[in-house]
């Protein structure tokens, strides 16, 4: 009992010295109140996490959910949001408790993070092994850089309803310049005014579709038939498993806390207030519009042009950028460890590093412009995987045996205090996202992505754009039929 004993004592040590740490980082944020470099600047509350997770999970989604809604049906749309809602949350609470394992065997081990930021790959590592950290890392990068692709193309697409002068392929270009000015943004403890700023814009843009849809009513003879076939339902419903994804930055936002134990039920708060925004904006534009959905994967293609939908549109770009930031910044940090420059402390020198990064994000948003399929395909292929299987068999193998249980950094929560049970969840989300999310959605979102390609090509230069307007005829000047005599 002696040894377990100290281990606890040392856990309970190493965690109090990190509070410690938070708390003196806190009093320096709290005596440089006044300073605007700090408040905008330098964040790492659970406030800022919880902003973090909430911007992070909502973005161009809210766009194509109407057109999950056209091809599950209402009631099915409505309930795949509450359930992968909840089941996201359960495996962010893993990844969290994963992590707080993993730094609390390190501190013991007297391994310092001061310059150093904690990946879920070496997470993976630390607890399972090299080849857990493959897979981890391999899954992780795979679905960021589409992440990143998929705000790429939804920024085009977006500014398009806007300005239609110029062709979705050639405002992909310019927004990948834009984008590639995240390279400067060290971490996230730098994105305390850009989350509260992007969930601002998303709350605007969201309500915004469910008063436009209202407003606009039902258009002549709306059908609501969904669902109509099985591809497109299966297809649906892994977008939505996508949208409630956004763990794979999760680690990263936990590590930017001054006190990471406090993260554990933030991304359900997050996922809580996210379903204020996703079902009634979805729900309302598919009443409006019903059917008519099947070929508009961006919402804002049916609404009217007026100055609020403007306003939602150029909103949703600022937020996509942060987004792609978001989505971009773990990427950053693995190609800095490869090369070796993730302690420079240059910001300069660090962003020179990060561009090589950005180039092959830019390159694929504009092979593959439609992001409606591709959200499924990534749901399907890789979303599954990295936020739902990964974790649920990670955590269950972490604590296979007594001793590693009864030495849990963190012990079963109270809502579900046995190990047994925690096992019994994690085992039906492993079987349930593997048969219906990966087998069936993967089998449904890539027939669907092929369709795509073979509809409209790679390189597509305006996908789903309206077809130009012919110029007017110009009238042929009259023949004269008058007869000259003599």
């Amino acid at each position: 009992m002696l040894p377990q004993k100290q281990a606890e004592e040392a856990i309970v040590s190493n965690f109090s010295e990190t509070e410690h740490e938070g708390k003196e980082e806190e009093k320096e944020e709290e005596n440089s109140m006044f300073s605007v470099k700090n408040f905008l600047w330098h964040g790492g509350s659970a406030w800022d996490a919880w902003f973090s997770c909430a911007s992070n999970q909502v973005a161009q989604v809210l766009l194509t959910l109407p057109y999950s809604f056209s091809q599950l049906g209402m009631l099915s749309g409505i309930l795949f949001q509450i359930f992968y809602g909840l089941v996201g949350s359960w495996t962010a609470y893993l990844i969290s408790v994963l992590y707080i394992e993993y730094r609390s065997r390190k501190e013991k081990e007297n391994v310092s993070f001061k310059n150093h930021v904690i990946q879920w790959f070496e997470v993976l590592d630390g607890l399972l092994g090299p080849y857990w950290k493959a897979v981890g890392l391999a899954f992780n990068c795979t679905f960021l850089l589409f992440g990143s692709v998929i705000q790429l193309i939804a920024c085009a697409s977006n500014i398009y309803y806007i300005n239609d002068h110029l062709d979705k392929r050639t405002w992909t270009y310019i927004f990948g310049a834009c984008c590639a000015t995240t390279v400067f943004i060290p971490s996230f403890h730098n994105y305390r005014i850009w989350a509260f700023l992007g969930l601002g814009m998303t709350t605007y843009t969201a309500w915004y579709l469910a008063i436009a849809a209202l407003v606009h009513g039902q258009v002549e003879g709306v059908t609501h038939t969904g669902p109509k076939k099985l591809v497109l339902y299966f297809t649906g419903a892994t977008n939505i498993l996508y949208t409630f994804g956004g763990h794979a930055v999760t680690v990263e936002i936990m590590h930017a806390m001054w006190k990471p134990q406090k993260f554990k039920y933030i991304y359900l708060l997050a996922t809580l207030y996210v379903f204020t925004l996703t079902i009634p904006s979805a729900t309302a534009v598919y009443w409006a519009f019903g059917d008519e959905l099947l070929n508009h994967s961006n919402a804002f293609s049916l609404l009217p042009k007026t100055g609020f939908r403007d306003a939602a549109v150029i909103l949703m770009l600022i937020h996509q950028f942060i987004t792609f930031g978001f989505a971009c910044t773990p990427l950053y940090f693995v190609w800095e460890k490869v090369i070796g420059m993730h302690d420079t402390k240059s910001i300069c020198l660090r962003a020179l590093a990060r561009l090589p990064v950005v180039i092959p994000i830019w390159f694929l948003a504009i092979i593959f412009p439609f992001f409606g399929p591709i959200n499924s395909a990534v749901g399907a292929l890789l979303v599954s995987f990295t936020v739902y299987i990964v974790p649920s068999l990670a955590h269950m193998l972490t604590y296979r045996k007594a001793s590693a249980r009864q030495n849990a950094a963190e012990k079963p929560p109270s809502f579900l205090p046995s190990w047994t049970a925690m096992y019994v969840v994690n085992t039906f989300v492993v079987v349930w996202v593997l048969v219906v999310g990966f087998g069936f959605g993967g089998w449904a979102s890539m027939t669907n992505f092929v369709k795509q390609v073979d509809t409209f090509g790679l390189f597509a230069k305006c996908y789903q754009c309206k077809p130009p307007v012919p110029p007017p005829a110009v009238a042929a000047p009259p023949t004269s039929n008058t007869t000259h005599h003599p």
